[in-house]
């Protein structure tokens, strides 16, 4: 009972922090109801017994997604009330992939609940956990794709910081091999000053 309890308090305001995330009228608010949904997410998901989702879900999307859509939000002085001016005729279409969305998770969720798949799921040890068998699976199987992965984003990583850099003429930067090859004698001079009559 208390476990029924816990998970119909999260999936509530999990529902209701989703839809004051598309309703709120202050972008501030909704990134907030937005970091809240992805706390109750992540509550559900150890409930469930994935720890380990559950903490990259935290990890990824509160700590760094959501925080900076905060500060993006925060930072940008956009007029939202006129970005908001013809929203309202977008409603039917939002309403329409919405209902399609829910139609395919339906039928994923009937696929998977009639698989023979699932009878062979129950057949995995349970002496080790989620996070255990998950890094087996992943360092052992799919080791060439997990490091393909890695290498793709290490690309898309310097492709951006490529795309960004700019080299503007003027501006002082700094020369390592410079500023070890300076002497003392170069910044520093001695000055013998006798009293009274300063430098």
């Amino acid at each position: 009972m208390l476990q029924f309890s816990i998970f119909y308090f999260f999936a509530f305001f999990l529902v209701f922090s989703a839809f004051m995330v598309i309703t709120a009228r202050n972008p501030v608010h909704s990134v907030l109801f937005l970091i809240m949904a992805f706390f109750l997410s992540s509550g559900l998901f150890v409930m469930l017994g994935a720890e380990f989702v559950a903490m990259i879900l935290v990890i990824v999307y509160v700590g760094a997604v959501a925080v900076l859509f905060l500060f993006v939000v925060m930072m940008l002085d956009m007029d939202f009330a006129h970005l908001r001016k013809g929203a309202m005729q977008y409603i039917p279409l939002g309403l329409l992939l919405g209902g399609v969305l829910l139609a395919q998770l339906v039928m994923v969720y009937q696929g998977w609940s009639l698989s023979p798949i699932q009878d062979e799921a129950k057949k995995t040890p349970t002496d080790i956990t989620n996070s255990e068998a998950l890094g087996q699976v992943i360092y052992t199987d799919y080791i060439y794709i997990f490091q393909g992965a890695g290498l793709v984003l290490l690309v898309a990583m310097i492709g951006a910081i490529v795309l960004t850099l700019r080299v503007r003429p003027g501006v002082k930067r700094q020369n390592v091999s410079k500023q070890q090859d300076v002497k003392v004698s170069d910044v520093l001079e001695i000055k013998k000053v006798t009293p009274g009559t300063g430098v």
